[in-house]
């Protein structure tokens, strides 16, 4: 993941606001205590999720990937009064762990936590969403995108995380694996797309925000 340079990142996040008190614990202990800690989705990131969804200021976030919850609350800063969160993950040994950081949080009552396989989960949504965050499985990113654009609204936002893949989506045919495809593969049908705007950012692994039409 480490493609961008550690000055380069370490100014950036210099000249970014820092994480709250709870966000600073929850980085703390997942770095502790929880395997592949460089899944979350840290300061800077971080900070971006609370930027946009704060400018979006959405009623309805789904996100796929809960992880340890930090992006969650990170997204949850830019809800409206009223406003919920569905946050979706299909590992159940972090439950406990997340949902003492929820509950510890100002956005409680506002984040709705769902264990369980996203593939199955979303098509049971009613709900139109005004920002979806998707950071799970990468080769089921295309059906996630998939499931995941009717249910936006008009004017809508998908971000996608990991979409540079620690910068694996420069190399060489023949030595691609199945998720470096699956990335490829998502990042050429967005951008081929004409219901959506998107840029990808070359944040930490690499955003794809995109913009329904």
């Amino acid at each position: 993941m480490k493609f961008i340079s550690p000055d380069i990142e370490a100014y950036c996040e210099s000249h970014t606001d820092e994480e709250s008190d709870l966000l600073k614990t929850l980085n703390r202990d997942t770095y502790a205590n929880v395997l592949a800690p460089r899944m979350l989705s840290g300061q800077l990131q971080g900070r971006f999720l609370s930027m946009v969804s704060r400018m979006v200021r959405p009623e309805r976030i789904l996100e796929i990937g809960t992880y340890t919850g930090y992006s969650a609350i990170c997204l949850a800063e830019g809800l409206v009064t009223g406003g919920k969160l569905i946050t979706v993950d299909i590992n159940e040994e972090l439950e406990n762990l997340a949902n003492g950081y929820f509950s510890k949080s100002a956005f409680a009552s506002q984040i709705d936590y769902r264990i369980g396989d996203a593939l199955e989960i979303i098509p049971t949504l009613t709900e139109t969403f005004d920002l979806i965050f998707i950071d799970a499985d990468k080769i089921n990113y295309l059906a996630y995108y998939q499931l995941c654009l009717p249910k936006v609204r008009s004017g809508g936002f998908i971000i996608a995380d990991n979409v540079l893949w620690s910068g694996k989506v420069l190399e060489q045919k023949g030595k691609i694996d199945k998720d470096t495809q699956a990335l490829l593969d998502f990042n050429r049908i967005v951008n081929e797309d004409r219901r959506v705007s998107n840029i990808l950012l070359p944040i930490r692994d690499g955003l794809m925000v995109l913009q329904k039409l």
